[in-house]
C-alpha cells in the first residue's frame, strides 16, 4: 500500500473489482472513459498479456502517446491507469486473466472505444487477433471521435505508475 499512495494512488479508493478471462490472441479494448473518467488498478493474475495504455488527457506531455507492457500471472506485477487513459491488451497465452480495481461506479453512458487497429495509435500487437467483442470491432478511430475525445478528463492525474 505504500508504494502505491508514493505513486499518488489512494489504495482505499477503489469502489469497484472486475475480472476477465481471455483466450490466446483475443484483443479488449481500447476502452476509455468520458467525464470523470476512472483510475484503474490492472494486473495479470493468470496467463500473460500486452498491455496498452494511451494517453488521452487534454494537456498532458504524453497525449497521444502509448505504453505497452507484458503482464504476467507469475510476477503478479499491476500498472495504475490514470483517469483519461485508453486500456487494451491482448492474451499470449491459452488463457488470460487480468483483474481491474476501479475507483469509479460504471456507467455506460460514459463509455468511449477506440480502434484498436488504429493507424494513427500504430500499436504492434505481437499475435494474430483471434478475437474481438463486436463493439471493439466496430470502435471509430481516434480520429472519428471528435467531441467525444473532448470530453476526456484533462491531464491533473498521476501518470503511469507500475
Amino acid at each position: 500500500m505504500e508504494v502505491a499512495r508514493r505513486a499518488g494512488v489512494d489504495p482505499h479508493s477503489f469502489v469497484q473489482d472486475s475480472l476477465s478471462r481471455s483466450r490466446r490472441g483475443v484483443v479488449r479494448g481500447l476502452h476509455v472513459r468520458s467525464g470523470a473518467g476512472e483510475g484503474k488498478l490492472v494486473r495479470c493474475s493468470a496467463g500473460r498479456i500486452f498491455d496498452v495504455v494511451v494517453d488521452l488527457r487534454p494537456g498532458s506531455p504524453t497525449y497521444r502517446e502509448w505504453l505497452s507492457f507484458d503482464l504476467d500471472g507469475d510476477e503478479q506485477t499491476s500498472i495504475f491507469v490514470p483517469a483519461g487513459c485508453a486500456h487494451g491488451f491482448q492474451a499470449l497465452t491459452a488463457t488470460a486473466d487480468t483483474s481491474y480495481r476501479i475507483d469509479q461506479p460504471h456507467d455506460p453512458a460514459y463509455n468511449v472505444t477506440i480502434a484498436h487497429d488504429d493507424p494513427e495509435l500504430a500499436i504492434p500487437w505481437p499475435l494474430e487477433v483471434s478475437g474481438i467483442s463486436g463493439v471493439d470491432r466496430s470502435a471509430p478511430r481516434l480520429a472519428e471521435l471528435g467531441d467525444r475525445l473532448r470530453e476526456i478528463r484533462p491531464f491533473d492525474s498521476p501518470t503511469l505508475c507500475t
